[in-house]
């Protein structure tokens, strides 16, 4: 049986709550759990400790019989120093298509011509 450990989505609509559970991977996401592990609330401030409380000795245990964090639940269990942080890379994310290097370039050059044509005006005077 493949166990994960993740969240399950409580709280009404746009007011979320998730518990942290453990639960069989082909479980629905708010579906048949095994235990719940702790609670993550998104609304409170990120200082706050009641933002995600986790009973970290029953994390350990299911994580020593094999369950499979899920990315969001790892990096809680990262900063709480039960897991060492994994390197996550995505250089492309933040980088413009295409197209808006395109318009970029096309911009800079017509600045660089207006920026020419009023120096050589001026250079006349």
């Amino acid at each position: 049986m493949a166990m994960k450990i993740r969240l399950a989505r409580g709280g009404s609509k746009k007011r979320p709550f998730y518990r942290v559970v453990a639960a069989d991977s082909r479980m629905p996401r708010d579906g048949r759990f095994i235990e719940k592990l702790g609670t993550y609330n998104p609304l409170l401030p990120k200082d706050s400790e009641e933002r995600v409380k986790l009973d970290m000795e029953r994390v350990q245990y299911w994580l020593d019989k094999g369950a499979q964090p899920t990315d969001r639940v790892s990096r809680f269990l990262e900063a709480a120093g039960t897991l060492e942080k994994k390197e996550r890379a995505n250089m492309k994310k933040a980088e413009p298509g295409q197209k808006a290097k395109d318009r970029a370039e096309e911009k800079a050059a017509k600045a660089a011509e207006a920026a020419e044509a009023a120096e050589e005006a001026s250079a006349e005077e």
